[in-house]
This record gives structure tokens, C-alpha cells and sequence, in this order.
């Protein structure tokens, strides 16, 4: 997937600045799919180029004039090409595997240090997506699939902040498990 069909599916529901956009990628996006702000605009630029997307300046009194970013039918198209493409399952590249991986061949207490750290870091997202779940109202008993009575396209939102808690949780799970098989583990015999 490209940066661009993540943007064409924001756009799907309004016309958004590039600030605006880039604010929708952190409060909603930010669980599956990261981007920075110059990152939007870059593609939106060529976006524009392509003719997916078109843009109504607006002037602004003691600033630069804002875009205002629209789908266009061909923006459209694309999304809707791109979506019946199947999808594949994103190649990990994931540098603390490789550290686990190097752990019987580097000093003992690196690799517990490092996982402490991503542990807090997995925890502090979790907390910021279960925050955001809140935001939802009465939160569903797990298992459900959507809450019911919120409109769908708040459903579909719902359901991709899920998967990002999901996503987090089973960092915690499996580094704690990692944790506990590195506690039982004899001391590596120095030199």
C-alpha cells in the first residue's frame, strides 16, 4: 500500500488541508499506518499531479493561504482499483527480533534493558489507543465486533484502532514472554 491510497481514503469522507490530513493520521491513522507532515504534503503535491486529488486555496489573513485537498473521480478510481487488489501480509523488519535472535552472542543485560524499554513504549501506544477507545463511548465487551449503534463509517474507524490495541498488546505479551524465558536461562560463560 502506498502512502497516497491511505490519503485517498481520508480524503473519501471530506476535503482536508495537508495540516488537516496530517492530524486525521494521528489521531486515527496512527495505529496502522505512519507519516509525517512533509511526508503528506510530498504526496500530495504528486497526488495532484496525477490528478487524484485537486485543491481549493483559501486565503488566510497573516498566514500562507490553506488548500483545501478534494478526491477527484480519478482519485476515486484509484482507491477503488487499488482496494480490489488483494492484500498481503506486510514483511516484518523488525530489529529487536534480530537482537533476540543475536542475544546468545553479545553480553548478558543489553537485551533485557532494550526489552524494558519497548515494553514501555508498546504500553504507553496501548494506553493512547485505549484512551482513544473511550472516545467511543460504551466500550464493547471484546470479542464484538462494532458497536452497533455508531454510524458505520465510525464502525470501520472503531475496528482499525482495535487492531492497532491488538497490535500492542501482543508486543507486551510476547516481550514479557521473552522476559520471563531470559530470567530462567543460565548466565552465558564470559570469554
Amino acid at each position: 500500500m502506498a502512502l497516497s491510497h491511505t490519503i485517498l481514503a481520508v480524503l473519501s469522507q471530506q476535503p482536508y488541508s495537508g495540516y488537516d490530513i496530517s492530524k486525521r493520521f494521528e489521531e486515527g491513522v496512527s495505529c496502522f499506518w505512519q507519516a509525517s507532515q512533509q511526508q503528506i504534503y510530498r504526496e500530495l503535491s504528486k497526488m495532484e499531479g496525477q490528478g487524484w486529488v485537486t485543491y481549493e486555496t483559501v486565503p488566510q489573513a497573516g498566514k500562507p493561504d490553506k488548500k483545501i485537498y478534494s478526491i477527484t473521480e480519478a482519485g476515486t478510481a484509484e482507491l477503488c482499483r487499488w482496494y480490489a487488489e488483494p492484500s498481503e501480509p506486510t514483511p516484518i523488519r523488525e530489529d529487536l527480533l534480530v537482537k533476540v535472535l543475536a542475544a546468545p552472542y553479545v553480553p548478558d543485560g543489553l537485551l533485557v534493558q532494550e526489552l524494558h524499554r519497548r515494553r514501555q513504549l508498546h504500553s504507553q501506544r496501548l494506553a493512547n489507543y485505549q484512551t482513544k477507545e473511550c472516545l467511543y463511548g460504551a466500550i464493547p465487551a471484546r470479542g464484538d465486533i462494532a458497536h452497533a449503534d455508531l454510524p458505520p463509517i465510525e464502525q470501520f474507524r472503531y475496528l482499525t484502532l482495535r487492531r492497532g490495541m491488538r497490535y500492542e498488546q501482543d508486543w507486551i505479551d510476547w516481550i514479557d514472554e521473552v522476559l520471563t524465558f531470559l530470567t530462567t536461562q543460565e548466565p552465558k560463560a564470559s570469554g
